[in-house]
């Protein structure tokens, strides 16, 4: 099968959660004898970099990027407010990307075109014009369902107003956007039952974030010994910063006052200064880290306090291929299936963070035997080669149609 492959940003290298997701599959995809075509978006935040890929890589996806400015422009958010058009998505849009658009499906074919994430559905006319492939949006969050959790969370009541403005013309956005594709992919049952209920004919399928588990290596000397609590996340997306403010301001100073021995790292790119130059009693805080992967094997249990989040987190299913124990919200755990005790450990309140934290410095075979389970919990359901069957399942389907 040929697919072309739009994204909203170069999902090489994969250093957070969207561009892991967009990576992985491309090379699922490959894995399993697919052709598959990358044109991305190459922003001022993420640029994209074609000396950064490897030589096989670039052969066999033929990536490329074309520079698109979506950095917020007050002007340009004012006037689209103004005429009703969600600034949000339209600035994504480029008459250079378009154009090269045109040319790639003039001079070539292709059996699907999979849009990666909401922000790549202004292109879906031009598509249409000059292709007869099948659309499949593969949504990685429900991004309305993050702003309207954002906007419940907003303190400032100036801004609370706005927030619910853009959760609104988001949300009828998403929607209207649904009978114009020919497919779904959502990343999570929770995020497929969402699109189904609002009635749409369009056909949906719950494709999630998968990984190579050969990639996640166990360290089992990595489980000796008092463990750290840690959390790994890019924190220029505001649900990462909301919940680990929450984390430093609500939980850790208890977990101080019951277990001053405790030890918590943060880390993330674009750390707020504050929070680098904060002294914090047990908390070590830095920016980016050279190796994910290796930063997080050297650490025992992961907490991610989201309550603004939608879609999957990437970092989640990471971790428990690592063999880590996860503390976790139930937002942050929406889309994994996972079994609270077992292979999880949820809470909704500070206090529940707090009992978690304290249980496992009190009892640590249970971090031994949570990470097993979470592991195996990767290999069973959240494997690139598992997810990529069901994808070309679903995709055949809709050739057939």
């Amino acid at each position: 099968m040929r697919i072309l492959q739009l994204c909203n940003k170069p999902p090489y290298p994969p250093i957070d959660g969207g561009s892991k997701a967009m990576h992985n599959l491309t090379r699922g995809l490959l894995a399993a004898g697919h052709e598959v075509k990358v044109l991305c978006i190459s922003t001022p935040k993420q640029p994209f970099d074609p000396e950064a890929l490897p030589k096989d890589h670039a052969a066999r996806t033929r990536m490329e990027g074309i520079f698109v400015d979506t950095s917020v422009n007050v002007v340009d958010a004012f006037a689209d407010l103004l005429t009703a058009d969600n600034y949000n998505i339209s600035r994504f849009f480029s008459p250079d990307m378009d154009i090269r658009l045109i040319r790639l499906l003039s001079d070539e074919q292709f059996d699907i075109i999979q849009l990666e994430s909401l922000f790549m559905t202004p292109y879906i006319p031009t598509i249409r014009r000059y292709s007869k492939a099948p659309i499949v949006l593969r949504s990685h969050n429900l991004e309305h369902v993050i702003q309207e959790r954002i906007a419940t969370g907003e303190r400032n009541f100036i801004k609370r107003p706005y927030r619910r403005f853009l959760a609104k013309q988001l949300h009828d956005y998403e929607m209207a956007v649904l009978d114009r594709l020919d497919g779904v992919a959502a990343i999570s049952p929770a995020d497929a039952q969402h699109f189904m209920d609002h009635g749409t004919a369009t056909p949906i399928a719950s494709i999630p974030f998968g990984v190579d588990p050969q990639e996640y290596p166990i360290d089992p000397q990595n489980r000796k010994g008092q463990p750290v609590f840690f959390h790994l996340g890019s924190m220029d997306w505001l649900p990462n910063e909301e919940g680990i403010r929450w984390l430093l301001d609500k939980v850790w100073p208890n977990v101080m006052r019951k277990r001053p021995d405790a030890k918590l790292n943060l880390a993330g790119n674009k750390m707020p200064t504050d929070l680098l130059k904060g002294e914090y009693p047990g908390v070590t805080v830095q920016g980016r880290v050279k190796n994910a992967l290796s930063w997080m094997r050297a650490r025992q249990v992961m907490v991610v306090p989201l309550f603004s989040a939608g879609g999957m987190r990437v970092k989640i299913i990471e971790g428990m291929a690592l063999g880590k124990v996860i503390i976790s919200t139930p937002i942050g755990a929406e889309g994994i299936d996972h079994s609270d005790g077992t292979n999880i450990l949820l809470a909704n309140t500070a206090n529940g963070f707090v009992d978690h934290i304290i249980s496992l410095l009190d009892d640590q075979q249970r971090i031994t035997n949570m990470g097993r389970a979470a592991r195996e919990l990767v290999q069973e359901k959240y494997s690139d080669e598992y997810i990529v069957t069901d994808l070309i399942a679903f995709y055949n389907r809709l050739r057939k149609a």
